[in-house]
């Protein structure tokens, strides 16, 4: 069976970058089964609603500025797959959850930039995936567990954002020293993580350390993606982490494999 992951895509510096964490992506997607599509969730994509792609051609949006000119000439020309498309939407009929389809929209660079880091030729197929930072973690990971089943037939499910993500905290000097507040955190939530507490990780919130400054109200929506990737191993709740690393003082590089 397919696992599911979590990855960090950190600062769009790392599609340009050759360091310690943009390696061990390449080596992940080389080690990883080919997998048949790619289903995302990206914390660059925010809506009310779930959204499933439904694009033929991804264009690639550049969601970011004042960064080296040359990642605004990168393209990720992937394709998108309709008939797997039409199993997410089952599947969500299926467990009742609302959704809507996007024509249009592109990859944003929490998704591309993960994706040519694993898998740089842009071969397998990729629906997007928006995710909702007004629903409540354990709604996110219900969200998730309906497409486990898709884990069965070779697709891969990635959810892309970070465990530690707080832009105002940031020292983009970096001395390669780490804040103990982001380390604190992060510690706590591996632990939940690898005993798959739901109640404490669903209430993470209010029970972890340093929690209101690793995930600020105002950018929880780079913590969420993790609830939808759990979900998706909900059948087989196994987690276990493939890398960590920070950069620029507190921000996360972290990958977990679930199931």
């Amino acid at each position: 069976m397919m696992p599911s992951l979590f990855i960090a895509h950190g600062a769009p510096l790392l599609a340009i970058e050759n360091n310690d964490y943009t390696k061990f992506l390449n080596t992940l997607g080389q080690n990883l089964p080919r997998p048949k599509a790619v289903v995302l969730f990206s914390a660059h994509w925010e809506s009310k609603v779930q959204q499933v792609s439904r694009v033929e051609q991804y264009s690639t949006i550049y969601d970011f500025g004042n960064f080296d000119p040359s990642l605004f000439t990168i393209q990720y020309p992937a394709r998108g797959n309709w008939d797997i498309a039409n199993e997410i939407e089952d599947l969500f009929i299926k467990n009742d959850i609302s959704f809507k389809n996007d024509t249009t929209r592109g990859l944003d660079h929490g998704a591309w930039v993960v994706l040519r880091l694993l898998f740089p030729n842009a071969d397998i197929p990729v629906i997007s995936m928006s995710v909702n930072p007004n629903l409540t973690p354990d709604e996110q990971y219900k969200i998730g567990k309906s497409l486990s089943e898709l884990r069965e037939k070779d697709i891969l499910i990635i959810a892309s954002g970070g465990t530690v993500h707080n832009l105002r905290a940031l020292k983009w000097a970096d001395n390669g020293e780490v804040d103990s507040w982001a380390l604190e955190f992060d510690d706590w939530l591996a632990r939940n993580l690898e005993n798959w507490d739901l109640q404490s990780l669903f209430h993470y919130d209010s029970l972890a350390p340093h929690a209101s400054f690793a995930v600020p109200p105002f950018g929880n929506e780079h913590f969420i993606p993790i609830f939808y990737a759990m979900g998706t191993a909900d059948n087989n709740p196994k987690a276990t982490s493939l890398h960590r690393s920070f950069r620029y003082g507190n921000l996360s590089h972290s990958i977990w494999q679930f199931g």
